[in-house]
């Protein structure tokens, strides 16, 4: 079948359409995106989104009339995968970039780089441009275990002198192969993978869901233990125990032997709870439901993820 092309606005208004979340971002996003479906084996079970590229210097601030960063984590938090394309010949992290994969780091696992247009540029430079990109990724990651970086040339214009030496060294020229066939059967094993990635994304939030109402719990009590042998004000209590979140959290995750690891950026947390006048007018900690989370973790999911598996022989695969 031809291409169909269906504006933002209808794409978010169709039936069908995942898109819906996104009317929240407005008409000056709205008029800027687009959707189009068309035949191909890959697209059968996938859709792929292609945001625009990051900008820089005063085109970051006036170019965009819509918050990108927003839009992108809005995607992020629904993808199975996410591609950040870097241009061997010009690689640069800009401010905008940086404050996209900052966003990104909850979604670590999903991120997959490619290096492309690597045609470009000799062997010699594409060690130290690998190089650079390495450490970079580990600069704004802040880890030093990287995503999975995969080398490319997905365009059709190399007539530089040096892709005439990648197309006549059969080494080179199977090195980009291979990359090519794997990066291809990743995508198209994303299908099959569904239901233990939503099994994943459902274990983790309810991980997140509990040391939220830990952290609460744990500041409601500071504030009344506070309000024990003082008559200072407890609203000036709450804002200094919300203030120092991150000096907070891991006395909360040693008392209720939780994680640190699953607690949330101290940052957001913090400006979130200081949109709150008073913590205390949050319900109390039911530790029954906590309870039913617990077992939720430790029973039900091991059993959802048992029949979700068939096995045949002796592959395993998920129906």
């Amino acid at each position: 079948t031809e291409e169909q092309l269906v504006p933002g606005h209808a794409l978010c208004m169709r039936k069908d359409s995942p898109f819906h979340g996104l009317a929240d971002f407005g008409n000056s996003f709205l008029s800027r995106f687009a959707g189009t479906t068309c035949s191909s084996p890959l697209l059968a079970n996938i859709t792929l989104i292609d945001t625009p590229g990051v900008l820089s210097g005063r085109k970051q601030r006036d170019g965009r009339d819509y918050d990108y960063s927003a839009v992108v984590e809005w995607f992020a938090s629904r993808a199975d995968m996410i591609i950040f394309m870097f241009d061997a010949h010009k690689l640069d992290i800009s401010d905008e970039l940086r404050s996209v994969m900052e966003k990104l780091k909850p979604h670590q696992d999903k991120i997959r780089i490619i290096l492309n247009k690597v045609q470009q540029i000799d062997t010699q430079q594409l060690l130290r441009v690998y190089g650079a990109l390495m450490w970079s990724l580990g600069e704004v990651l802040r880890t030093p275990e990287v995503p999975r970086v995969y080398m490319g040339s997905f365009w059709d214009q190399d007539a530089s002198n040096t892709a005439a030496d990648w197309r006549n060294s059969n080494a080179l020229a199977e090195l980009l192969e291979r990359e090519k066939v794997d990066l291809v059967r990743e995508l198209c094993a994303l299908p099959q993978n569904t239901i233990m990635r939503r099994v994943s994304s459902l274990v983790k939030r309810a991980r997140s869901v509990k040391v939220h109402a830990y952290i609460i719990h744990y500041i409601r009590k500071q504030i009344a233990g506070w309000a024990t042998v003082t008559v200072w004000d407890k609203g000036a209590k709450q804002r200094d125990l919300v203030d120092n979140l991150e000096k907070n959290f891991p006395l909360a995750a040693q008392r209720y032997n939780l994680p640190l690891g699953d607690f949330p950026n101290s940052e957001r947390m913090k400006a979130k709870m200081q949109d709150i006048n008073d913590l205390r007018e949050i319900p109390r900690l039911d530790k029954r439901l906590v309870t039913d989370l617990e077992k939720m973790l430790q029973t039900d999911i091991p059993l959802l993820l048992e029949r979700s598996v068939v096995r045949t022989g002796a592959r395993s695969y998920l129906s």
